[in-house]
């Protein structure tokens, strides 16, 4: 139902002061934040955790968010050490290129974990559990009422075994993730015209990794058609995956399995590794997966996550953006229930700092198939420690206060003043993106 539509309170609704759709990383943070804070919280969940998700690799910005969750030392327990990143270039005679977050600005941060998602999900929404939220899984929203004068909102769902419930919010939080309930119901949702991409993804067993304290780092590898990404797991499996420009998904003309075989077999650096893995798991197949929704909030509800936008997955920011979020929400909503007067200036503030996460990455993500961004990668300098600052947003600290915004602009400048000098190259690069996001 649309936004404008109003409605009254159902005789049979089910009242919360906070209503999540969505149990993932973002609807677990804020239905655990909010309980702690003593508000009555209700997360619909669609699935039964645990539930396979891909997305295994966390960013060193996680960890204090998993503190403050209260979940650090089981997120330990089934996490991988991840202490930096490792690109991989066939356009380069170095081929290789390994980035520490150790030696990002703030040297605090020095590692992250890569994870088994169903894990890392359940331990969060059993967190929130734990804090006093009720968790309904197997139960999927379909329709929403928003009533009259900003009273809240009416959320009819429906259970596995097909009963049908209502619920009355004061609040509503939208953490579905891709399937962005609001951002359909609302006509918000837009595809992203500055970037589209496809994927492909499985996992393996027998991967040869890093050795020493790299076996966890994660590994990314350019190819003709996209890049690769190879995320160690702690039980011995590796998460494997092409991101692909949309076309050649397209050009698909064999089964899934074997399309994904051939298209490892274009990176050999890639192949090596997995010359004596077994796949354990099946090919996962998704097209043109970047979009963004017009809207970050409403009076009396917040969008979440990829529930708000989503991009590309080339810098592992996903579920840190997505438990910034949902703190950044949690702030938000405390403020809009407990002093109404503020709520406005409370909901404008949400919508800066969650659009300034995806904003950071953007550019990065835009231009790192670009011959000049993988020569700065490849063969990076600190020049007034622009590679301090790089680091420090591939490590996901981009929400504090640590100071790397001019260092920033310096390695962006020296970025487009390297274009200019190969022009015909970037020209040409340039006019090659544009065709290969076309949709």
């Amino acid at each position: 139902m649309g936004k404008d539509e109003m409605s009254t309170l159902a005789p049979a609704a089910q009242i919360c002061d906070v209503l999540v759709i969505g149990g993932g990383p973002a609807g677990s943070t804020i239905s655990a934040l909010l309980a702690g804070r003593g508000y009555q919280v209700t997360v619909l969940e669609k699935a039964h955790h645990p539930r396979f998700h891909i997305g295994e690799s966390l960013l060193p910005a996680n960890l204090p968010l998993l503190r403050e969750l209260g979940v650090a030392e089981e997120i330990q327990r089934i996490g991988m050490e991840k202490w930096g990143a490792e690109f991989n270039s066939p356009y380069h005679a170095e081929k290789m290129q390994t980035f520490s977050f150790a030696d990002a600005w703030d040297k605090s941060m020095p590692m992250a974990y890569q994870v088994r998602r169903s894990e890392f999900d359940e331990i969060l929404i059993r967190n929130a559990e734990r804090k006093g939220a009720k968790v309904m899984e197997g139960c999927r929203a379909n329709a929403v009422e928003f009533l009259r004068d900003n009273a809240g909102v009416l959320v009819h769902a429906q259970h596995g075994d097909d009963r049908q419930e209502t619920w009355q919010a004061r609040f509503l939080v939208d953490a579905s993730g891709r399937d962005t309930f609001l951002g359909n119901r609302l006509k918000s949702k837009r595809r992203n015209s500055k970037h589209n991409g496809s994927a492909l993804y499985a996992h393996f067993r027998g991967a040869q990794r890093l050795g020493g304290r790299e076996e966890g780092n994660i590994s990314l590898f350019w190819f003709e058609h996209g890049w690769f990404w190879f995320i160690p797991l702690a039980d011995g499996t590796t998460s494997v995956g092409a991101v692909v420009w949309p076309y050649y998904l397209k050009s698909r003309s064999k089964p899934v399995n074997e399309f994904f075989q051939e298209t490892i077999e274009m990176c050999p650096a890639l192949a090596a590794r997995l010359v004596n893995a077994q796949r354990t798991t099946d090919v996962e197949a998704t097209g043109n997966y970047s979009y963004a929704c017009d809207q970050t909030h409403g009076p009396n509800y917040l969008l979440l996550g990829d529930a708000f936008a989503f991009i590309d997955p080339v810098f592992s920011s996903g579920v840190m953006l997505a438990m910034q979020s949902a703190f950044i929400g949690a702030e938000t909503i405390d403020t809009c229930l407990r002093e109404p007067q503020r709520a406005a200036r409370a909901l404008r503030d949400f919508d800066r700092r969650v659009r300034h996460g995806g904003k950071v990455f953007s550019w990065y993500i835009y231009h790192i198939s670009q011959p000049a961004m993988r020569d700065m990668f490849m063969r990076s300098s600190n020049v007034l420690r622009a590679r301090e600052a790089v680091l420090s947003v591939l490590a996901g600290d981009i929400f504090r206060k640590t100071p790397i915004w001019p260092s920033l602009a310096v390695f962006k400048g020296i970025y487009y003043l390297s274009s200019l000098r190969h022009a015909r190259r970037s020209w040409a690069a340039w006019k090659r993106r544009k065709e290969d996001i076309r949709v």
